[in-house]
């Protein structure tokens, strides 16, 4: 019977594990590298990843709160992120978290122990201040989510490295748009981070351009009459419409509602794959494009000492920065080897929580998911069906139906252009 839980990380994610868990009256134990919660959400100026300093909420606090804890009512319906922090604080001491992590305690290793296959427990490493401990664990919770580590494509771009005088970082870097005032700042990609970034730097800039390989759906917080567009449009109609609506009625309805603020093919951002790209939320891009302040171009070929050239041929001189708004990529380097290559993506994952192929269900990553709501909503269920399996209250269909599911979405998601292998 599982009894003492190991979890890592203090974000959203782990702190609702830590719920959850207590819930089920397990014994969890959170290990936060850094001494406080928040993870990503606790902006700092250097050192870790985190928000930068100007970051506004892209879901709502009615969409987005844990089920048992709502947002108090005179929070803003979208939040700064020193709000949305504060509310992790609350949620913590409500519910008696903070007894539960030991702060500035790095995992080091997880592995399994020798008995695995009869008892699935694990031997974990931390050190705290200098100093190692090792402990039995009968079940572990990854929660160090999937901004791990920047993705940074540099050999996707012949010269940058070799030729360009200019500065490149990427966006985990950026506090703030201060060091780019009056400057010629070139924004490879256009997720969230992209769209905010390039906003925020052309008010400072002399001129900023913002480049998409494969364009982006943008829609506003703001919908009809004022309210928070996740609140009317993330609803159960909306996504029985999705499921059950042939394509043939579908696909057009989809294309007006987003170009209905405005047409992104003459603003340059149509998708190039499909209705079902990503979109996100940007309340100013479109404007920005409009006035001039923000260029949009296709793909950069080639970087020459202080010029981008695109790959519609067109040319743009005397860059100074460029900005990787080019993602993340999640690792876990406390995994042994074995359980890296099983956890090596989300889509590898049952459920894209537990890896398949263990002998035992003791080992949960949590957050690996995009949802079209907020994360911490999807991250809570994970966390409540985590530990429900752990207790023995839930059980996982044999190795074999897991691995021919997973596989089975594989195959689904390639067919949509949306995966590599």
């Amino acid at each position: 019977m599982v009894q003492r839980v190991a979890i890592i990380g203090a974000g959203s994610s782990g702190l609702a594990s830590i719920k959850c868990c207590l819930d089920e009256g397990l014994e969890p134990t959170c290990f936060e590298r850094s001494d406080d919660i928040g993870g990503l959400w606790r902006f700092t100026e250097a050192g870790k990843i985190s928000v930068y300093r100007s970051v506004i909420t892209n879901t709502s606090k009615e969409m987005m709160c844990f089920s048992d804890f709502p947002f108090p009512e005179e929070f803003p319906n979208y939040m700064h992120h020193a709000r949305l922090l504060e509310y992790f604080r609350m949620y913590a001491k409500h519910f008696g978290l903070l007894s539960y992590i030991r702060f500035q305690t790095t995992v080091l290793s997880v592995r399994k122990q020798p008995d695995f296959s009869t008892t699935g427990q694990w031997a974990v490493v931390t050190e705290t201040n200098g100093r190692v401990e090792s402990a039995i664990f009968d079940a572990v919770m990854v929660c160090s989510g999937h901004y791990a580590e920047p993705h940074l494509p540099l050999d996707s771009f012949p010269g940058l490295e070799n030729r360009f005088r200019g500065q490149y970082l990427h966006s985990w870097e950026y506090k703030d748009s201060a060091s780019f005032k009056g400057k010629r700042v070139l924004v490879l990609g256009v997720g969230n981070s992209g769209g905010d970034i390039a906003v925020e730097i052309s008010r400072v800039a002399a001129q900023v351009f913002l480049s998409t390989r494969s364009g982006t759906w943008v829609i506003s917080r703001i919908s009809d009459r004022g309210f928070p567009v996740d609140l009317m449009y993330t609803t159960r109609f909306q996504n029985c419409l999705d499921r059950f609506l042939p394509s043939a009625i579908k696909s057009p309805l989809r294309l007006k509602i987003l170009n209905k603020w405005f047409d992104h093919a003459t603003y340059g951002l149509i998708p190039q794959t499909s209705l079902n790209a990503s979109l996100i939320v940007n309340d100013e891009l479109p404007s920005c494009i409009l006035c001039g302040a923000v260029v949009v171009k296709p793909n950069v070929e080639r970087f020459t000492e202080s010029s981008a050239t695109f790959e519609d041929g067109t040319v743009e001189e005397n860059v100074d920065a460029v900005v990787f708004a080019t993602g993340f990529i999640f690792s876990f380097p406390f995994l042994e080897e074995s359980l890296r290559s099983l956890c090596r993506s989300k889509h590898t994952l049952y459920k894209q929580v537990f890896p398949p192929q263990l002998e035992k269900p003791t080992l949960a990553v949590l957050g690996l998911i995009e949802l079209t709501g907020s994360i911490m909503a999807g991250t809570e269920l994970q966390a409540r069906w985590a530990t429900r399996v752990f207790k023995g209250l839930n059980q996982l269909p044999p190795a074999s139906r897991m691995m021919a599911e997973v596989a089975k979405k594989q195959q689904q998601l390639m067919k949509q252009m949306k995966l590599v292998i």
